[in-house]
C-alpha cells in the first residue's frame, strides 16, 4: 500500500486496483480506517477524535490531489506523495 503522506504518526495511504468509491487509508497506532475522498467521510474503521479531526482538515486541504492520486492509482501509475499537515 503506498504512502502518499505522514504527520504527527498519522499515515495516510492508497491501493492500487482499490474498489470504489474514492477513497484513502489511515493509520495511526493500532487504528485504522478508510475515508471517502468526495464526502470527506468515514466509511470504515474508528479513529480518536482528535486524529479524525487532523486528517479531515488535511484531506480537505488537498482533496483535489487525493483525487488525482485515485486516478494514478486506478490505472497502476505512480502516486504522488501529498504535503503533510503542519
Amino acid at each position: 500500500m503506498p504512502e502518499i503522506s505522514r504527520f504527527f504518526g498519522i499515515v495516510i495511504a492508497m491501493y492500487y486496483d482499490d474498489h470504489a468509491p474514492a477513497h484513502f487509508h489511515v493509520r495511526y497506532g493500532g487504528q485504522k480506517a478508510i475515508i471517502a475522498i468526495q464526502s470527506l467521510s468515514l466509511m470504515r474503521g474508528s479513529l480518536a477524535p482528535r486524529v479524525f479531526g487532523m486528517v479531515m482538515e488535511w484531506a480537505s486541504y488537498h482533496q483535489t490531489k487525493l483525487f488525482d492520486n485515485w486516478d494514478l492509482a486506478r490505472r497502476q501509475a505512480p502516486l504522488k506523495k501529498i504535503a503533510p499537515l503542519e
